[in-house]
């Protein structure tokens, strides 16, 4: 009688511990996001990155914050466009769930002089960008971080 209730335990719980394994899923890569919003960055294309902005978007940079998708989309993303390009980061860490998605590292860029007699520079700093998911469940960017070092000519 032990054995039969013993057996009985045994299946059940193997029972159990087989129903309540989650479903094994591709883990998510925050890079593609990312590289979409560098690729629409290098390519100078506005427009897609203003569709990668969350509503509630925030910009950081120093003592700069901006704040919602218009002011970012304007004051970061079409002021500064014009200014650098060639962008180009190296991720040092990332994570993601199922709502929200983050990438950190370094980044370099080349930075266009205001007047052809100046040389070009080369900037490079530090980044965080914060994905979230929206209500329709497409990821948008909520929250990017520069902080960068002074720019040094390029030689």
């Amino acid at each position: 009688m032990k054995s039969n209730m013993l057996m009985f335990l045994v299946v059940l719980l193997v029972g159990f511990s087989s129903c309540t394994k989650m479903e094994e899923k591709e883990p998510f890569n925050v890079s593609t996001l990312s590289q979409q919003f560098i690729g629409a960055w290098n390519s100078k294309n506005s427009t897609q990155l203003d569709t990668l902005l969350a509503e509630d978007a925030h910009f950081v940079q120093g003592e700069v914050h901006f704040n919602g998708k218009s002011e970012v989309s304007q004051k970061w993303v079409r002021e500064t466009m014009g200014t650098i390009e060639n962008l180009r980061t190296s991720a040092i860490s990332t994570g993601a769930d199922e709502k929200i998605a983050f990438e950190g590292g370094t980044f370099t860029v080349d930075v266009i002089p205001e007047s052809r007699e100046l040389p070009r520079g080369q900037g490079e700093g530090n980044y965080m960008l914060i994905w979230k998911k929206n209500d329709k469940g497409a990821w948008k960017l909520h929250y990017a971080q520069l902080e960068d070092h002074p720019v040094e000519v390029k030689r």
